[in-house]
């Protein structure tokens, strides 16, 4: 990796995550603040995700296609909950990195990866009801295949966009009060800035603009299916 604080420093990883904590350094209040917020959220966010995991398997009802996008995401954010969360509210409650630097990069690379992947499968949810609202709405093998193929391409796009840090391509790191990790956001090397823009660039503004367009679409049609309707009654 380029950057050696987020390898095989040794006595320079640390040295950089002791700075990064003594320059960003929360409060003991702060960081029991922040631990009581992790802790709600994790165990809300295990919870929830579980029961929309257990009611899917359990009512084959639930099993449409649309669902199958949405039980991914609850998948992708019960992953977060179960292997980033814990990590970073036990920092939290201690005031410090507890897990090391391999700890470091593995929280930054899954908390990274997992976030891109709800943001590309919410995209991929609205161009889907986009077309389903758009189109015919029967739920056949072909809209179950493609919304399968929807999925397989959200995780395989997040985790291309996600791994070049474990091997040079920016690194991840320790942030903020050096309690969580993350990709490493302050450098302004060539190598740390082009993959910032890249992935800012394709796992956000892409994401977002379809998102965007989709339901930008389906309210201009429903705006028009209502003046439609109101002009007929009145006619």
């Amino acid at each position: 990796m380029s950057c050696a604080w987020c390898a095989g420093g040794g006595d320079g990883t640390s040295a950089h995550l002791d700075e990064n904590h003594s320059e960003h350094s929360l409060s003991p209040t702060g960081h029991l603040v922040v631990a009581v917020c992790l802790g709600f959220i994790g165990t809300f966010g295990f919870l929830n995700n579980t029961l929309v995991l257990i009611l899917f398997c359990r009512y084959k009802v639930l099993r449409s296609p649309m669902n199958c996008l949405l039980v991914s995401i609850s998948v992708s954010d019960l992953l977060v909950c179960v292997l980033g969360t814990p990590f970073s509210f036990a920092a939290s409650t201690q005031g410090r990195w507890l897990i090391g630097r391999a700890g470091c990069v593995w929280y930054g690379f899954i908390n990274t990866f997992l976030g891109v992947v709800s943001l590309i499968l919410l995209a991929v949810l609205s161009y889907e009801r986009y077309c389903t609202m758009m189109g015919a709405t029967q739920a056949d093998s072909t809209n179950y295949r493609k919304v399968a193929m929807g999925i397989a391409f959200s995780w395989i796009y997040s985790m291309i966009w996600t791994i070049p840090p474990l091997f040079g391509w920016s690194c991840y790191g320790p942030e903020g009060p050096g309690t969580t990790c993350s990709v490493n956001w302050a450098a302004r090397t060539a190598n740390n800035v082009s993959y910032i823009v890249c992935l800012f660039i394709f796992c956000l503004i892409l994401p977002f603009m379809v998102i965007v367009y989709s339901y930008g679409r389906l309210l201009q049609a429903i705006t028009q299916v209502s003046v439609t309707t109101i002009t007929v009654y009145y006619s």
